[in-house]
């Protein structure tokens, strides 16, 4: 070994022990101490640190599974307000077709009720001129042998003789004869 070498580390071995008996520093002691320092690390890291890094190792799973089902329910929400949307979108086409069809059956109905009343109208008013039409016939019938009967009584009073029946056969055509012409 080189002598200078061999003089310094004489030297710094002295040096040392001067310092270590100043501070009153033992090497059994720092051994011990030095045992005593890794009994307790391997004490904390068994009964300590395992336990606080198993607790944070769970709280950030649980943290990232909220995490994973918020963003989960976010898609789920997105997901049921589309559904949301696309039913009330259905249901106002259903509402407005429903609308639709309605005003189409009542224009239907209002013009088949306007159809039927007109028919029955004129099955009215053609009842009522067949009806007018029997009752004018009837009238004239009354009328012609009214009449008969009048000119019958007034000619027999004009020429002051019983008619016979012939003559008031003759008398009621001619009369009817007139009234009808």
């Amino acid at each position: 070994m080189n002598p200078i070498i061999a003089a310094a580390a004489g030297g710094f071995s002295e040096t040392l022990r001067d310092t270590a008996d100043t501070f009153g520093w033992k090497w059994e002691l720092f051994l011990s101490q030095v045992i005593s320092f890794c009994i307790v690390v391997v004490l904390l890291r068994q009964f300590a640190y395992k336990p606080i890094l198993a607790v944070l190792e769970d709280r950030r799973r649980k943290i990232e599974e909220g995490q994973l089902n918020a963003e989960k329910i976010r898609k789920e929400l997105a997901e049921a307000e589309k559904r949301y949307q696309e039913i009330v979108a259905k249901a106002n086409a259903d509402a407005q077709r429903m609308i639709d069809e309605a005003r189409e059956s009542s224009a239907h109905l209002a013009e088949r009720k306007q159809q039927e009343a007109i028919a029955a109208a004129e099955q009215i008013v053609a009842k009522a001129k067949e009806a007018a039409a029997f009752e004018h016939e009837r009238q004239m019938q009354n009328l012609k042998r009214e009449l008969g009967r009048l000119v019958i009584d007034t000619t027999a009073k004009v020429t002051g003789k019983v008619l016979t029946p012939e003559d008031e056969k003759r008398l009621q055509e001619e009369a009817a004869r007139q009234v009808a012409g």
